[in-house]
């Protein structure tokens, strides 16, 4: 038979403090810190299936994953040009992310997330030409004698600026589509695009008599940044903690060359006779000597 031994009153007093004590504690220990949330709609110029949207999303994904961010990603309900797409951004429309070209109005009007996404590898040109015409710029070795031909570009790229400005002869066109007919009709010489979006073009300028020129590539610096509105620092902010983190631990270059390998061992650009453009749209603060943003292509193999 167990009896109640009396307790001395200090007894009762010291468990009253450590209830008390652990309480506060309990009290003053923070919550643990909530994940960001961001719901992003992104602007295309092309069908939701298309393959040149492949790696931008899944590059949007990988950062928002490093920062740690919830997320739900997905496109605008219809495609849109360039203008239409910035335009949207800027007035905080349905649209919250674009990957574009940088140049220094778009980071007036916008906020860029200074890492390029295509390694500079977008000012790389080389060019769709008529398939009758497939040696007319075999024998182009300088700009002077690039700008005995017509080049062909959409009205409100970047790019048209940039070959304006170095003295080259460009026709416009309000649609990308349209480009390729204007092509096949004559209406100029070569249709410059990116080393990173011309071979998923090759079937389509194929049904127009066009083929991959395999003499000359423009190059001017350049970068493809995501772009966010000017209000929306959080997204910017967590946006380059993650892009950051990817490349520190390598998983920026391998989704990138798991896309792009191929694509750029098949542009074979350092075979190519090379004219070396200014870009009067650059930004001073683009960040060209942080190397580890850039591909060099003189580290590629001959």
């Amino acid at each position: 038979m167990y009896c109640c031994v009396p307790k001395p009153p200090w007894f009762t007093h010291a468990v009253r403090f450590v209830l008390t004590a652990g309480l506060c504690a309990l009290a003053l220990t923070p919550a643990p810190a909530r994940a960001e949330k961001f719901n992003l709609v992104y602007a295309r110029q092309y069908a939701e299936t298309d393959s040149r949207l492949d790696y931008p999303v899944r590059l949007l994904e990988l950062a928002l994953k490093k920062a740690g961010a919830d997320y739900n990603i997905q496109s605008d309900a219809r495609s849109m040009s360039q203008d239409a797409s910035l335009k949207r951004l800027a007035e905080g429309g349905s649209v919250n992310v674009v990957w574009t070209m940088t140049s220094k109005q778009r980071e007036q009007e916008l906020l860029p997330i200074r890492i390029p996404l295509d390694k500079g590898l977008f000012g790389y040109r080389i060019a769709f030409v008529r398939q009758q015409d497939r040696n007319a710029l075999a024998k182009v070795k300088t700009l002077a004698d690039m700008r005995r031909f017509a080049a062909g570009q959409g009205h409100d790229w970047p790019d048209t600026q940039i070959l304006q400005g170095n003295g080259l002869n460009v026709v416009t066109a309000p649609a990308f589509d349209g480009l390729f007919n204007m092509l096949r009709a004559g209406r100029f010489d070569y249709f410059p695009r990116s080393v990173l979006e011309i071979w998923d073009e090759e079937e389509q300028a194929g049904a127009q008599q066009l083929v991959v020129d395999d003499k000359i590539v423009l190059h001017y610096p350049a970068a493809i940044y995501y772009f966010v509105n000017k209000k929306d620092r959080a997204l910017a902010s967590a946006l380059e903690r993650g892009l950051n983190k990817a490349i520190a631990d390598g998983s920026f270059d391998t989704l990138f060359y798991e896309r792009y390998g191929e694509p750029i061992k098949r542009a074979n650009l350092r075979q190519r006779s090379a004219i070396a453009l200014k870009n009067p749209l650059l930004p001073p603060e683009t960040p060209l000597s942080r190397k580890a943003l850039w591909l060099d292509i003189n580290a590629l193999p001959k």
